[in-house]
Order: C-alpha cells, then structure tokens, then sequence
C-alpha cells in the first residue's frame, strides 16, 4: 500500500464528540479493564494542552465537562473497543456514577501535548493507562506491579509514526497534486465516506440550535443560492453549523484529520457545499478534498497536533487548495493561495475546545474562499510581506518555527488564563 493512502486511512477515522475528551475516557475506560473493578478513586496525569482542549467543551449524551469528567465517564463502563467513538453511548448510571467518582489531576511539563496517564484505585489494587503521540495510542499499560506495554511517549519507535512525520513534513504540494491526480479508487471511497459524515452533523447543526448557532444565524434571511460567492458562504455556515453542535455535545459522529474533528469538518464541509454548487463529479470532488486533507496532514506533522496555533486555520489552508482544485486551478494558484492564507490569518490561537471554535471556522473558512479567489486572479502576497515565503514550501517552514518556537509562552499564558477563571 502507498504511503499516502496508508496515511489517510490512518487519520481520517470517525470520532465521538471532541478528540481530547474522547482520549481521556479511552484511557479511564482502559485503566478501569486492567483494574477489574469499578476505581475507587482516579489519579490523571496530563498536559495542559489536553485540560485545554477538554475544559469548555460539551461531553456527548450529558452534562458533563472537563477532562476528570471524560476519565470518570470511561471508567465508570466505557468500552476500549469502542476507540474514540467511547462516548457514543452514556447510560444514566455511567453518568452518575462519573459525577460522583473522585478524580485528582495534575499538570505535568516533561510530557508531550498529546499525553493522558489515567491511575485507577480500587481496595489494595491499582492499573495504569497511558495515551500519548496519538489520540488512541496507548504507551504504557500496567497492572499492579507488572508492566504490559511500555512504548515511547512520542510516539517515535512505534509502528510508522517517526516516518510518519517526516513523510508529510518533507511533502510539497507538487507531490502531494501528483499523487492525487492519479489516486486510488480506495482514497476516493474514503473521502466520499468523510463527506457523508461530516455532512449529516452540518445538516443537524443548521436545523438545530446547537451552541452559539453560528451557522444557523449565517445564513438567516438567505434563500436560494445563484452566485458562487453564495455558495462560498454557505460553505463557510455549514461547516461552522458542524462544529456549533460537536462542540456542544451533540451525540453524530464526525471523520477526524489529525486528530481533530474541528479540521476534519474544515476538510470536507466547505468543498462538499461548493462542489455541489459547481455541479462537481463525484471524482473532481473527492480528488480536491483529497488535496485538502493531505495539505492538513502535511501542516500538521510541521507544528505539534495540540499546540497553541489554531487547527482550524492550518486545516484552511488545506480548503483553499480544495477550492482552488474545484475552480479548475492548478499547482501555481494553489501555491498562490497558500500563500495568501498564511499572509492572512497565521497567528490566530487555540484557546481549547469549546463553542467559540465556531466562530474560528467560520472566519477560517471565508479566508479560505478568498485566498482561492484572489490565485485564481493571479494575485498573492510576494515574499516581501511579513512571514510569507517565496512559496508554500517556505510558508511551510516559517509556519513550524511559529508553532514550536514562536508560541511556546503564548500556549503557557492561555492555559493560565482558563485555569484562573475556573480557580
């Protein structure tokens, strides 16, 4: 199998409410199977990447919120085979037994942003799981005494993750459009399955009032869509509709990229409304959601998958290119609006997960149509201007050094501000 196929049928997999606190409850629902028995009490070990990114967001098919509640739900009768589809199914006594489970966390600095450590107590006896590099990776599993898995934290070493990374880190867009042209009926299919998903959620949000109703108010008084510039921004409220009703609970699966259901919405979404406006065949469409999703993956393996550069704005940049696909552009133009995105809107930061991640969407997603408007003009930002390179590959390199060494600090400060108005 090649490697960009073996990539994408790696990342684009469904997930049950948020990615993190599903994670969390994976890891209770892991530590609690080792145990044997309902815990007693939780220790959880975790980066303030993850309390972040679970601390604003609804927990599906409940009240809940927060990453202790996400691990108390696992532990309290979540099913590991499940994987992150974990919250799919709450029964009442699950919920209540989670909001009464005493559940202790810590903030650890030497550990990765991807990183939960679950300790489940129960009379003399105790198990541990640990979720690192990768939403449903566990790298260390034990029991009493006795240690079953024992991996690197990072996730290098395992399987294809080191490779992984380097694969899409060193990838440029040439290649990634030579790949596609010519993709297999399998990359298609998946993409066609990620749409289909990603599309019944936006449906829901725009018929219900989830969250801060972003997408619904959108495009209230809008009727029949005529212009393309209509299509752009019903493309932009149906993917935030999607994201108003993931972030507030709501109980649809949703096809993640890089872990993230927020820029797996971001992926498809937008390209599925403006292809249908186009009136795209079914391969065009796939082919240029295929070029997004791999430009998502590829910024992705640049920065950290939880960090404090918004992932609905490197997802955007993959929609761009979709864009640019569908108006019938090429490799010039899709440089061109890459360019123009990171000209845009680099910086905008990731305060968690929460209602508000609509919003960013929705901003993320106009910019995303204008870049691909403007390269198909010919027009983009030259070198000259700020942070942008003198190609995508360049933007791509200034992006990494944003996100790993620009941000550290940033990601420190937002962290202590949530936790201050929840103290």
């Amino acid at each position: 199998m090649d490697h960009y196929l073996l990539l994408l049928k790696k990342e684009m997999r469904e997930a049950m409410g948020c990615t993190e606190p599903a994670a969390s409850a994976l890891a209770g629902a892991k530590a609690a199977e080792l145990l044997g028995q309902r815990p007693v009490l939780l220790e959880v070990t975790t980066s303030r990447d993850m309390v972040k990114n679970a601390m604003g967001v609804g927990l599906p098919n409940c009240s809940l919120k927060g990453i202790q509640a996400a691990v108390a739900l696992g532990a309290c009768g979540g099913e590991v085979e499940a994987g992150l589809s974990i919250l799919s199914t709450l029964s009442d006594e699950q919920v209540h037994c989670a909001s009464m489970m005493p559940v202790s966390l810590t903030l650890a600095s030497d550990i990765p942003p991807l990183y939960i450590k679950v300790r489940a107590v129960g009379g003399s006896s105790s198990a541990t799981a640990v979720i690192s590099g990768e939403h449903d990776r566990f790298s260390h599993l034990a029991q009493g005494g006795t240690v079953l898995l024992d991996l690197p934290v990072d996730a290098c070493g395992a399987t294809l993750e080191a490779d992984d990374e380097q694969f899409l880190g060193s990838s440029t867009l040439s290649e990634i459009l030579a790949w596609v042209d010519n993709a297999p009926a399998e990359a298609l299919a998946l993409v066609r399955w990620a749409k289909e998903t990603n599309m019944a959620i936006a449906r829901h949000g725009m018929e219900h009032p989830w969250g801060l109703s972003v997408g619904r108010v959108a495009t209230e008084g809008v009727g029949e869509i005529t212009t393309l510039q209509e299509a752009f921004a019903h493309a932009s409220a149906m993917a935030a509709s999607a994201s108003d009703a993931r972030m507030a609970g709501c109980p649809l699966g949703v096809v993640i990229n890089s872990g993230s259901g927020n820029q797996g919405i971001m992926l498809t979404v937008p390209l599925a409304v403006v292809g249908s406006y186009l009136g795209t065949d079914d391969d065009s469409l796939a082919k240029a959601m295929l070029v997004a999703q791999l430009v998502g993956l590829s910024l992705t393996a640049r920065k950290n998958r939880l960090s404090a550069l918004c992932g609905a704005f490197t997802a955007a940049i993959g929609t761009a290119c979709g864009y640019v696909h569908l108006l019938g552009g090429g490799l010039v133009q899709m440089d061109q609006a890459f360019n123009t995105m990171v000209g845009n809107l680099t910086g905008i930061i990731c305060d968690g997960a929460k209602g508000t991640c609509a919003l960013k969407i929705h901003s993320c997603a106009e910019a995303a149509a204008l870049a691909a408007k403007l390269a198909m003009k010919g027009l983009a930002p030259s070198s000259e201007s700020g942070i942008v390179g003198r190609t995508s590959a360049e933007s791509m390199d200034f992006l990494q050094r944003i996100s790993r060494e620009g941000m550290e600090e940033i990601d420190k400060t937002i962290l202590s501000i949530m936790m201050g108005k929840h103290a």
